[in-house]
């Protein structure tokens, strides 16, 4: 049964940094992207960034360019995602996901594993 769990998120104030991190479980990801989606509150699902395979390719939704960075650790099956510079606009639950292929994408449709969410809260 494959699993992925989000850990890292809580209450921050405005610039301060969270690193989030994401377990997968249950078969290897290691020959598949992976990406973080955000949900604000009464908005659709957004994504936040992915990162290729092997690591090596990473994109950012222009709202957290520069301040986000993902990485990927494939031994132990897990992906990070630091935040920094955080602003009351990124308050969201955070999604990780597996990607279908071994490159990364904005579309939603190209995951097909996905994790239950953790709560980032950042207050002004």
């Amino acid at each position: 049964q494959v699993q992925l769990v989000e850990s890292g998120g809580g209450l921050v104030q405005a610039g301060g940094s969270l690193r989030l991190s994401c377990a997968a479980s249950g078969r290897t990801f290691s020959s598949y992207a992976m990406g973080w989606f955000r949900q604000a509150p009464g908005k659709e699902r957004d994504f936040v960034a992915s990162i290729s395979w092997n690591g090596g390719t990473t994109y950012y939704a222009d709202s957290v360019k520069g301040r986000f960075t993902i990485s990927r650790d494939n031994a132990k099956n897990t992906v990070y995602l630091q935040m920094n510079s955080l602003k009351p606009e990124d308050t969201a639950v955070y999604y990780c996901a597996v990607g279908k292929r071994g490159w990364g994408t904005s579309k939603e449709n190209e995951y097909n594993y996905w994790g239950q969410g953790t709560q980032v809260t950042v207050s002004s």
